[in-house]
């Protein structure tokens, strides 16, 4: 099979091409595609760096995340880890210290051409959702913006007892779970889904409208044998040639 170069998106194709269909749903992942960077990883990092959790807690989630980068742990155990090593603190501190993460780190790359489709499609009253690995307290303030529900963010998660996080698993939407997770709450097929990497293949694929937005060089790579397009944000263009030249 001949693959050719996927083609790309103006900020203007986009938007003309996602209104076009008259979307009722959109799904949106998050980090890399609303927002520039990881930041369930930054959250991780920063959140270590203010002492909300042990030093046992710290070097544990730290030899974990070395594990992860060198292959030896998959991407559904670590984004999973990364949310169950808050365990023991209060739901309220959790929420309070994703808020100023968001607030301090977060908001400022934010791709305003993303926004500025958001605002149009709200405008348009199309459901949204967010669909992400990172966890539901940091997702949930980053599209606290667009009035995205908590019933309407699909994250990592952990079961919440008497006010206090445990260490039970809810959920952690990453490659195929991403669309699993939308087919549990009746997403089968959403008209519109927004993704950057390799982990949002799946739920791009059982979309009726698949927008690879700032897509990872393997995610271009599957864009290009199934002939979608793509868009890469302007405050993205340069990291995407630097990765491409590396």
């Amino acid at each position: 099979m001949m693959v050719v170069d996927s083609p790309k998106w103006s900020a203007d194709e986009l938007e003309e091409r996602v209104l076009s269909i008259n979307p009722r749903v959109a799904v949106f992942d998050c980090d890399g595609t609303l927002w520039s960077g990881d930041a369930g990883y930054g959250f991780m990092v920063w959140s270590i760096e203010q002492g909300l959790v042990s030093r046992e807690v710290s070097d544990w989630i730290d030899t974990r995340h070395r594990a992860y980068q060198a292959g030896t742990v998959s991407e559904l155990v670590i984004c999973g880890e990364m949310t169950q090593m808050y365990s023991g603190l209060h739901e309220d501190e959790i929420c309070a210290a994703a808020a100023r993460y968001v607030r301090e780190f977060v908001v400022k790359n934010i791709f305003p051409e993303l926004d500025s489709l958001i605002a149009k499609l709200r405008k348009h009253n199309v459901e949204l959702w967010a669909v992400s690995s990172t966890n539901k307290w940091v997702i949930a303030e980053g599209v606290r913006r667009y009035d995205i529900p908590e019933e309407r963010i699909l994250a990592a998660e952990v079961k919440v007892a008497n006010g206090i996080l445990t260490s039970e698993i809810v959920d952690v939407p990453t490659d195929e779970g991403k669309a699993e997770s939308l087919r549990r709450i009746g997403l089968p097929a959403p008209d519109a889904v927004f993704g950057n990497s390799i982990h949002d293949l799946a739920m791009l694929a059982i979309a009726k409208n698949p927008f690879p937005i700032n897509p990872s060089p393997a995610l271009l790579e599957a864009a290009q044998k199934n002939g979608w397009g793509y868009f890469r944000p302007a405050s993205a263009e340069g990291v995407a040639a630097a990765v491409a030249g590396e």
